[in-house]
């Protein structure tokens, strides 16, 4: 997988402990909008995704934070790799956090919509499901007030829509 850019903070001691964290994204497009989940409590946009779990693959790991996160289900059959983004900073508790974001096109059923399962912080986030024009994220990503929200992880979304946009993904490529 082609790597898309790499945000290196360079503030930490790479030779203290290490807290590896690996992830998946998924890049849904219906009608040239973007899936997205949407955090009512810091306003920002993220892909729909999340950390992978011990033995699972990437292709799992992606249909089932879908599910979590939106309620929709992703079509195995339709995942493809897009790029990954790495990541490394100084830990909250290690020395090292290393983070490699992992994201895939796919579609969805559109007949299929369960509730989402989510996580106590994302619901307390209120992460709901919207499909947002990539430039209206892109905006809100940037020009937002965040307060508490991880600003690395809100930068880093809109680079990534940024990229798509720049790799020619709206204008009905996809």
């Amino acid at each position: 997988m082609k790597l898309l850019f790499e945000i290196d903070l360079k503030n930490y001691d790479l030779n203290g402990t290490k807290f590896i964290r690996p992830s998946v994204r998924a890049v849904i497009v219906k009608d040239g909008r973007l899936a997205m989940v949407h955090s009512l409590k810091y306003d920002y946009y993220k892909f729909p995704g999340g950390g992978i779990e011990e033995n699972e693959d990437h292709i799992s790991a992606i249909v089932r934070e879908v599910r979590e996160e939106t309620g929709l289900e992703a079509v195995r059959e339709s995942i493809k790799e897009y790029g990954y983004v790495h990541r490394i900073e100084k830990g909250d508790i290690e020395d090292v956090f290393i983070q490699d974001n992992y994201y895939y096109f796919c579609e969805v059923r559109s007949d299929r919509i369960v509730g989402q399962e989510l996580d106590d912080y994302e619901a307390e986030e209120g992460f709901t499901l919207e499909y947002v024009l990539p430039e209206d994220a892109v905006r809100v990503n940037n020009e937002g007030e965040h307060y508490d929200a991880d600003e690395i992880m809100i930068k880093r979304e809109a680079l990534v829509i940024c990229e798509l946009i720049k790799d020619g993904y709206f204008t009905g490529q996809l």
